[in-house]
């Protein structure tokens, strides 16, 4: 215990840290505003009380908001030279997460569909025939409107899981929703805890592990703030992984089933698990036979587990019937924004029954490179190196899907340090962080009203930006020039 007093006393004394631990308190206070808060939360009274229901108070918590994003992603730059090697990396996770944890959930309204997905089970109401709205009340109301009128799209250890947090929280529809969090801190504990070690079995950078994937904004404002099951997925996928390098193949391929019953994506992971200290050389017969036949495994033992979960919970697979629900929200998915805009120009053309039928082609056009791109690096780059096939996997899937948010890009995003990146891959990666940043708190300031606040956070974020790639430029040059 002392040894963690110290590492939290000595993260404390970078004044980086204390500016980030400032942004997410920042982060605190901004979300309480009208764009967070669904009309029946319980600080809707008092902020009215406080006359802070108008649009200058809106205003005033849209600045706070992108004030706290922005200290958060320029104290994330300012820490890159100095994490794992002069500080450790979990102890900013901790004090960067501990203002967001009484927060409303933020950036997103996910958990309070969560909570209401939970109460129609403590009410004995199979989520998967029975919408939020079946259930009129506070949980419902608290949902965002179009996730009132689907079913569950989450596996069943999901809904079950959100069935024990409403129990927990006393059925409280608010603090059933702040419960949620608790996975996601559990999922983002076990990121924390076993992806640098992970890099450090691989061979890879564990400071730039550490920095990217467990101190990222990302991490902090969509896991931790916004309460995503992704965070319990992730976490469980890295606990996988790391039990296939240390040959537990049979607990990993089981973990990846457990993974995919909080969200579906872990399934993939059997690929990564199967050939991890297990190469699949070459294309010859007794290489690739021995490499089915684990891949075999690994996938049977994942969809097994998976399958065991769903039927013991009673719940079925009637989430296969949703899966179409996130494609119901214009994302930022390239080809959902593809298809939408021709729609769009079809419509004012007066082809309504056309434009359908083109959104819907080129989102079917956008899966299927996507499958066909995952089944080529399964074949190529994943026979040898399943990690970086894993990562990239789930890149390709995110931008290639019918819906695409931020929280979506941490699958692939928190592995990628693993797969020894170049430093234009990490430049790449860290501008897409910051862009999709400052499109979250733009969104929130368009919601509220204040677009110039909008606009402001994006040039505020690509001067960020620009300033770290400088620093960064002249931090290697210093190095090579110490070498030489």
């Amino acid at each position: 215990m002392k040894g963690y007093r110290a590492d939290i006393a000595r993260a404390w004394g970078y004044a980086p840290v204390r500016r980030g631990l400032v942004g997410s308190a920042l982060l605190f206070l901004g979300s309480l505003t009208p764009a967070y808060l669904p009309q029946n939360s319980p600080w809707w009274d008092s902020m009215r009380a406080l006359g802070l229901d108008n649009w200058p108070a809106k205003a005033f918590g849209t600045t706070l908001v992108v004030a706290g994003v922005a200290l958060l992603v320029e104290a994330w730059f300012k820490l890159r030279p100095a994490l794992y090697h002069e500080v450790k990396h979990w102890p900013i996770t901790l004090l960067w997460s501990l203002p967001l944890l009484p927060a409303p959930p933020i950036f997103s309204h996910d958990a309070y569909a969560y909570a209401a997905e939970g109460w129609l089970l403590r009410n004995g109401l199979n989520p998967y025939t029975n919408a939020i709205s079946v259930l009129p009340g506070p949980f419902a109301d608290q949902a965002a409107w179009l996730w009132r009128y689907t079913t569950a799209m989450y596996p069943p250890l999901s809904l079950e899981m959100f069935h024990g947090l409403v129990i927990l929280a006393g059925n409280n529809p608010y603090y059933s929703a702040l419960a949620m969090r608790l996975p996601a801190l559990l999922g983002v504990a076990l990121i924390a805890y076993f992806l640098p070690r992970l890099a450090i079995r691989m061979g890879a950078d564990p400071q730039m592990t550490a920095w990217f994937s467990t101190i990222n904004p990302l991490v902090i404002i969509d896991l931790v703030g916004g309460a995503h099951n992704d965070g319990l997925m992730m976490g469980l996928v890295v606990l996988a992984l790391w039990l296939a390098f240390n040959n537990k193949f049979w607990w990993a391929a089981v973990t990846v089933g457990a993974a995919a019953c909080i969200k579906q994506p872990a399934i993939l992971v059997f690929y990564a698990v199967a050939l991890i200290n297990h190469p699949w050389l070459t294309l010859r017969w007794r290489d690739t036979s021995r490499a089915l036949t684990r891949l075999a495994l690994s996938l049977a033992v994942s969809v097994a587990t998976f399958v065991a979960i769903s039927l013991a919970s009673g719940l079925g697979f009637g989430w296969i019937s949703a899966a179409d629900v996130p494609g119901k929200v214009i994302t930022l998915a390239p080809f959902t924004l593809l298809g939408a805009g021709l729609k769009w120009v079809l419509d004012s053309l007066g082809m309504p029954g056309a434009s359908q039928f083109a959104m819907d082609g080129v989102r079917f056009l956008g899966l299927s490179i996507t499958v066909i791109m995952i089944g080529w690096m399964a074949l190529g780059v994943g026979r040898r190196k399943p990690v970086t096939f894993l990562s990239w996997s789930y890149l390709v899937f995110a931008f290639g899907g019918i819906a695409l948010n931020s929280w979506y890009l941490t699958w692939g995003g928190l592995l990628l340090p693993l797969t020894k990146p170049t430093e234009r891959i990490i430049g790449t990666a860290v501008t897409v962080t910051t862009v999709l940043l400052a499109y979250g708190a733009g969104n929130l300031a368009w919601r509220n009203d204040a677009v110039a606040l909008g606009f402001a956070a994006l040039a505020l974020m690509l001067v960020l930006l620009y300033r770290h790639a400088q620093d960064r430029k002249a931090h290697l040059e210093a190095i090579e020039g110490t070498q030489a």
